[in-house]
Formats: C-alpha cells, sequence, structure tokens
C-alpha cells in the first residue's frame, strides 16, 4: 500500500477518535458533575530516508538525517478536573463540592467508588444514598422523625424534630476523599469514579480540612463543558478529516498516473 494512503488514514482514525470525544462531552452537557475530556494524539515512528552526512571541505558540515513521518494515533483521553458551575436547586439533600474532592458511595460488591454528584435521597431504611441506591460513606441514618435536615460547609449534618425544631441533632458528619492525581480515577458510569494505579489511593478527610472543599447544600455542581468551546472543537475535527480524506484521494489518483505508464 502507499504510505500516503496509510498515514492519511491515520490521521482520519484520529479525528474519528477526537469527534467521539467530543460527542460525549456534548451529551453531557447536563449531567451533574461530569468533568469534559479531550483526546490527545501522537506522532508515529518516523523512516529514515537518508542520516545525517559529514560534507567533506576544509570545515566539516553535518548535514540533517531525512525523516518521513507515518502518521500519528491515539496517545490517551484526558479528564480535565476543573470546578464545574454550581446551581442553587433549593432540595435540601443537593450537596455539591466546591474545591477539591470526591463522595464515597459503596457499590454492591462492597468496594468504594467516588462521585461529585452529590443529589443524594433517602432509602427506606432511612439511609442517605445516590440515586442509583448506593449508600454513602460512612453511612448516615435519618431519624423517621426528622422534619428537617442541616448540612453545613464542614459536613456536619444535623437533624431537627417536630417537638424539639429549635435543637438540632448531630446525626453524622460527611468525609470527603481526594486523590493525587484525579483525572487518572477509572470512570465507570453513572457519575462514578473508581481508585486505579495512576490515580493514588484515596486521602480522607472532612469538608474543608487537609485541602479539601467545602459542601454547599441546596445546590448540585454543574457539567464543566463549555458548549461553544466544544463545537469549535467539533468543526476543527471536521475540517481535518476532511483534509485528510483530500490526501487519500490525492494519493490514489497519483497511484493511478503512475500505473497508467506502466501501459
Amino acid at each position: 500500500m502507499d504510505p500516503t494512503l496509510r498515514t492519511a488514514a491515520t490521521g482520519m482514525a484520529a479525528q474519528q477518535l477526537r469527534m467521539e470525544v467530543i460527542a460525549n462531552n456534548l451529551a453531557n452537557v447536563n449531567t451533574t458533575g461530569f468533568k469534559r475530556s479531550r483526546a490527545h494524539f501522537e506522532d508515529l515512528l518516523y523512516q529514515t530516508v537518508q542520516g545525517p552526512a559529514v560534507v567533506a571541505g576544509d570545515s566539516a558540515v553535518t548535514t540533517d538525517a531525512i525523516q518521513v513521518g507515518r502518521g500519528t494515533r491515539l496517545a490517551g483521553v484526558q479528564r480535565v478536573e476543573l470546578q464545574g458551575p454550581i446551581e442553587e436547586t433549593g432540595r435540601p439533600l443537593d450537596l455539591a463540592i466546591e474545591g477539591e474532592g470526591f463522595f464515597q458511595v459503596q457499590l454492591p460488591n462492597g468496594s468504594m467508588a467516588y462521585t461529585r454528584d452529590g443529589s443524594f435521597t433517602v432509602s427506606d431504611q432511612g439511609v442517605l444514598v445516590t440515586q442509583g441506591g448506593y449508600p454513602l460513606q460512612p453511612t448516615i441514618t435519618i431519624p423517621p422523625d426528622a422534619t428537617s435536615i442541616t448540612i453545613s460547609r464542614t459536613g456536619v449534618v444535623s437533624a431537627s424534630s417536630g417537638q424539639d425544631a429549635a435543637n438540632p441533632v448531630e446525626i453524622g458528619r460527611i468525609e470527603l476523599a481526594r486523590f493525587a492525581n484525579p483525572p487518572g480515577l477509572l470512570a465507570l458510569g453513572e457519575n462514578l469514579y473508581a481508585e486505579s494505579p495512576t490515580s493514588g489511593p484515596p486521602i480522607l478527610g472532612f469538608p474543608q480540612e487537609q485541602g479539601l472543599g467545602r459542601i454547599v447544600q441546596g445546590s448540585l455542581e454543574q457539567s464543566n463543558v463549555e458548549v461553544v468551546q466544544e463545537m469549535v472543537d467539533m468543526i476543527s475535527a471536521l475540517r481535518a478529516y476532511e483534509i485528510n480524506s483530500k490526501a487519500v484521494k490525492a494519493g490514489e489518483d497519483m497511484a493511478e498516473m503512475a500505473n497508467g505508464l506502466m501501459r
């Protein structure tokens, strides 16, 4: 196969992958706590047509090597861990993290997962759980006679009852986790992440301690996707795909001309 076709084909495949990442960002523009991703590419190996050469003369001169690149490939998909805008909802069990940190939840297999989605609810057992039914860790149980729930910026959860509404009782405290490399977390779907070798182990602590952010009750962190930026990237990917396809067509035309010389 003509190297031109292979090289241009890698460019088309790269832009297709880039478009998939952009499409996923746009699909999750309204997903709570979602972090946009971007595709990162690297060039492939180079073919050395001619190595460096020394030209004889009064003063020796070294000429540069002649190398021809052979395309590109996906090096990684990097998650951009920027703070998303915090939107007030007025719902007392909606929690946003302003700053670093993740909520800890327990999966059915007993392992821990981490999320920025703070849209919690109460299970039939009175336990604070995610929309998927995963309990918040450490477990916080809401008393059945509670009439209001108050969660401070430092994660202290207090409940008030109808008989003694003026004196709320502390029923637990939310603990957050942070990581040395948050983009290295493994995405599980359902707004959940899992620890991975590249993320490092979780560093646990209470809100506003050890570099962790604060809790904002009655609010949710929105996606950090910027639609305008994604649209610009989408147009750029489309044009790059188009020009690579034209390179394929040009390579085919040149091969056809060369074949015609043999007749």
